[in-house]
């Protein structure tokens, strides 16, 4: 989990991260925002390239200039993408289109609106080459996320842009390679000898869902975008230098919220007191085992900060046999 220093070229990366989302991501968003007012078209901007310049600003290493058809950093790491920003609501009443920013319907004046927090990461493995090359031969996948941390409340005032990072050949986020051979062993080369006319949908791998934390993606850069709306306000909260050696670096603890009951008590019944103690609260520790198993779900729950690596490594997959459509990812707060 050692970037290779001789390809870390960009330096400033703080100062150039701020200036690049104000001028190719908040900037064009808020001429975007003016121009829908009066087009109706949604002014969601695509976070594709932005995103790849931002990679490459945050780990320090330039692009290959290939686009589509080559490594998207030159250190063969591979960028993903995903924006809830300004995604395409629908009215609860009769379903008709509604922009993120209105308040109600305009084909029947509802205000009971669905407001959508569904994208996610697309990774698309046709093929024992493809699988191979994302599991075993890409060092680093990097993702990029925009959406809004205070979605819950109805707040899309305030943005956020995190950097993940998963190293699909080590120990730690093996889990990862895992999850996308079960998709293409059990879903979809099982759907396609099913119909072979047919080409499966890609592996849907959803932000703060379970699969998400157990690859134990590691937060590399986080930032909070204040008054988006009128003149935005760039706040750093997380970044790790270009050239730090990962393993050091602690993944972001997964909810125990999100968890079943059984799982919980899996986690509970193998782990020793000491692996325990890592992430419960400080009150928590002194309940034995045997009295925590007989808890309910929602004071097991209660014993917990979040769940660490460690206890992870006990959980199972998890439905890795079927098609995920899961449409509202859980609303990660934040943990230490």
């Amino acid at each position: 989990m050692k970037p290779d220093l001789k390809l870390i070229t960009i330096s400033d990366n703080i100062k150039m991260a701020k200036i690049l989302l104000t001028e190719l991501v908040l900037e064009p968003r808020l001429n975007a925002i003016k121009w829908s007012r009066i087009t109706k078209q949604t002014p969601n901007i695509k976070v594709g390239y932005p995103g790849q310049h931002l990679a490459s600003i945050v780990t320090g290493i330039t692009g290959e200039r290939t686009g589509a058809r080559g490594n998207d950093l030159r250190d063969g790491s591979e960028v993903k993408s995903c924006s809830r920003i300004d995604q395409l609501d629908s009215c609860s009443k009769c379903n008709a289109p509604v922009a993120r920013l209105e308040s109600e319907c305009s084909e029947c004046g509802c205000k009971d609106i669905d407001r959508k927090n569904d994208s996610k990461w697309l990774f698309t493995i046709r093929n024992e080459n493809d699988l191979n090359l994302l599991t075993k031969q890409i060092r680093r996948i990097i993702l990029i996320l925009g959406d809004y941390p205070n979605f819950s409340t109805g707040d899309f005032e305030t943005i956020r842009f995190q950097v993940f990072e998963i190293w699909p050949q080590n120990p730690r986020q093996k889990r990862f390679a895992e999850i996308m051979s079960n998709y293409y062993h059990k879903i979809y080369s099982e759907h396609k000898k099913a119909n072979s006319d047919k080409t499966p949908a890609p592996k849907n791998f959803w932000p703060y869902q379970y699969q998400f934390y157990l690859c134990n993606p590691i937060q590399i850069f986080s930032c909070l975008v204040k008054k988006s709306l009128s003149r935005p306000e760039i706040v750093i909260e997380q970044f790790v230098e270009p050239g730090a050696d990962r393993s050091a670096v602690a993944s972001i603890g997964m909810p125990p919220e999100i968890l079943k009951d059984e799982e919980l008590d899996i986690i509970i019944k193998n782990c020793s007191q000491e692996e325990l103690n890592e992430s419960m609260k400080p009150r928590s520790t002194s309940i034995s085992k045997r009295s925590m198993l007989k808890l309910s779900k929602k004071d097991k729950i209660g014993l917990f900060e979040y769940i660490s690596e460690t206890q992870r490594k006990y959980l199972d997959l998890r439905d890795t046999d079927k098609i995920s459509n899961a449409k509202n990812a859980y609303n990660r707060r934040s943990y230490s």
